[in-house]
């Protein structure tokens, strides 16, 4: 096999075992927090489990939209979004180069959390009533209590994604500094290479 074709796989991979830690989180913690008797609830009405002092916390929320609950009035829109994501990232995944390292962490990233939250969508989130897909899970929660502001629940998947966007947008900056720091006289030996090629 390969060099290129093992680190295809390797990619493959690893966006199997982000999806199903994924899965296996929402599945545990909405199981688990569902017969829990130790559930605090807080001044906005919130039932919520600390895991730090009061700012993090377990706590079960189904949300049918994107981000921040966006697009919930569009679950035709925001389903297809998905797919298409996941296809054109499956496809620039397996299309790149093996170089750009960072590129290929960061869409590992988000391919996994993209396929996390569609599989939500498709078979394994919340039902509600008169909605046409399933709602995402979310189950942490990050309030800041010097503002009185709860942060948008989240999951593993949303923090892939958001991990993952980061880091592409990152590297945009890192690949341009690669290339200020071409020592120079590099471009000329490259053409003279490709002037004495056949």
């Amino acid at each position: 096999m390969s060099r290129r074709n093992r680190l295809r796989l390797a990619c493959l991979l690893a966006v199997a075992l982000l999806v199903l830690l994924d899965q296996w989180s929402k599945s545990a913690v909405f199981a688990w927090l569902a017969s829990s008797d130790r559930l605090v609830r807080d001044v906005h009405g919130h039932e919520r489990y600390p895991l730090v002092g009061r700012w993090l916390a377990f706590m079960l929320s189904y949300n049918r939209g994107a981000a921040f609950g966006r697009f919930g009035n569009y679950p035709h829109l925001l389903v297809i979004g998905r797919l298409l994501a996941v296809v054109c990232l499956s496809w620039l995944l397996v299309t790149l180069r093996a170089g750009q390292r960072l590129v290929l962490v960061a869409m590992v990233l988000v391919l996994a959390g993209a396929v996390g939250n569609l599989l939500d969508n498709l078979w394994s989130g919340g039902i509600e009533p008169g909605h046409p897909y399933r709602s995402v899970r979310d189950f942490l929660d990050v309030w800041f209590t010097a503002w009185d502001w709860h942060f948008p629940t989240f999951n593993v998947a949303d923090s892939c994604i958001t991990v993952g966007a980061v880091l592409w947008v990152l590297s945009g900056f890192v690949g341009v500094r690669a290339q200020d720091e071409e020592p120079a006289g590099a471009g000329e030996h490259e053409v003279a290479r490709a002037e004495d090629a056949p």
